[in-house]
């Protein structure tokens, strides 16, 4: 019986795990396990034949790997602060102390006003004062001229 070709097997398991990353993303991991699968079926084609010593080899470099990509990929924090662009147009009525819809930079955004008290017409100018999360706080443009 022929012993299996550990090179072909580790070519075959990179690949896999590089495709992987394309339809399920996982922040690198699948992909970094994958480049480590097919350097070591580059260190299998150039001598290193125990099977244990190759899955130690593609744990070890799988972490390390892994570790490196946490390390320089690291999302980044996205400032909340708001491009030169502060004024926005109500879709809908901001009822006084609830939320809306705003046209800011050509996207819809969930709005809310500044002063709890007061309410918001639609299809009226805004100034952006700030954002929290995904809602931006806005105040009617009359009050801020």
């Amino acid at each position: 019986m022929p012993t299996p070709s550990y090179t072909l097997i580790w070519l075959l398991a990179g690949s896999v795990l590089c495709l992987i990353e394309l339809f399920l993303p996982s922040a690198f991991v699948e992909f970094m396990m994958g480049v480590s699968a097919l350097i070591v079926a580059l260190l299998s084609l150039l001598g290193l034949g125990n099977l244990w010593l190759q899955v130690t080899a593609w744990l070890l470099l799988s972490t390390v790997l892994i570790l490196l990509s946490r390390r320089f990929l690291q999302p980044r924090r996205v400032e909340s602060k708001l491009k030169d662009t502060v004024i926005a147009e109500t879709l809908t009525a901001i009822p006084a102390g609830e939320t809306g819809r705003v046209l800011y930079e050509g996207n819809s955004w969930r709005a809310e006003c500044d002063d709890e008290l007061l309410s918001i017409e639609p299809h009226q100018r805004v100034y952006v004062v700030r954002r929290q999360g995904t809602t931006l706080i806005v105040m009617p443009d009359y009050l801020l001229r």
